[in-house]
């Protein structure tokens, strides 16, 4: 008997939706490409495989469906601990689910508790201070130059091009832009230069480290700050001029 899995993901599209949008609302969700390429593979290794979108009917899908397995990508529509809400709903319902938990989630969304939570524990993170609103004062640990971001958003939502400031001026702009068009406190993080990976990593209890991604920083348009922004992820990043690259070969994964 093939394994009963479910699909759960949240789609890209604007139909549905009201009230005025940045123009990088929809970044976190996925298309209809990647969700279907997904399905194929888990059929292709055996699986059956039921696609729900996570939207404000799932707990409804769920019930009918009874998946034993969900395999979860979903985003969760809004709210500030959005991507631990599908998580919360499958524990209640004692369904087993692929991803990290409500509660890891609920803290990595928010950058400044994702900060407290790594100092705390010896991790070297980057000096911060979180505004919510543009008049506080910078903390004499920060100095120019600095990156701003939302304090709640992932898929490099918010962050540009011009995140990167050097000057108070710019600094107060940027931070003006977050709120108003997030609505949400901004994040003012200390800017680490120097190469930048992505780590992947398959497992629980015998982990395994994933080929290992570079970013290409020096790939980015001439002029452009060194930064994995929304432009360099969506809009410069392509099959032609690709930024991001595999850097470490297969037999040298730490297990």
């Amino acid at each position: 008997m093939n394994l009963k899995v479910a699909l759960t993901y949240n789609l890209r599209r604007k139909v549905g939706w009201k009230g005025k949008l940045s123009q990088d609302f929809f970044a976190e969700f996925d298309d209809e490409d990647t969700v279907n390429t997904i399905a194929d593979a888990l059929e292709t290794g055996g699986c059956d495989v039921k696609k729900i979108e996570a939207d404000e009917r799932v707990y409804g899908k769920l019930m009918k469906q009874k998946p034993q397995i969900v395999f979860n990508i979903a985003e969760g529509l809004r709210g500030e601990s959005r991507e631990s809400q599908l998580p919360a709903l499958l524990e209640m319902l004692g369904i087993p689910y692929t991803g990290s938990g409500p509660l890891t989630l609920a803290i990595a969304l928010d950058k400044g508790t994702t900060h407290r939570v790594l100092q705390s524990s010896k991790i070297p993170s980057p000096s911060f201070q979180v505004f919510s609103n543009a008049q506080k004062s910078l903390s004499r640990q920060l100095e120019f130059p600095l990156v701003v971001k939302p304090i709640g958003e992932g898929s490099s939502k918010g962050i540009w091009n011009d995140s990167l400031v050097r000057d108070d001026k710019n600094l107060r702009r940027k931070i003006t832009q977050i709120i108003d068009t997030y609505h949400q406190s901004a994040i003012v993080e200390e800017f680490l230069p120097g190469r930048e990976f992505t780590v992947g990593v398959i497992g629980n209890d015998e982990p395994r480290v994933l080929p290992i991604v570079e970013i290409l920083l020096d790939k980015l348009p001439a002029g452009a700050n060194p930064l994995y922004g929304y432009e360099a992820k969506w809009m410069w990043d392509t099959t032609e001029k690709p930024i991001q690259m595999f850097s470490c070969p297969q037999e040298y994964l730490i297990r």
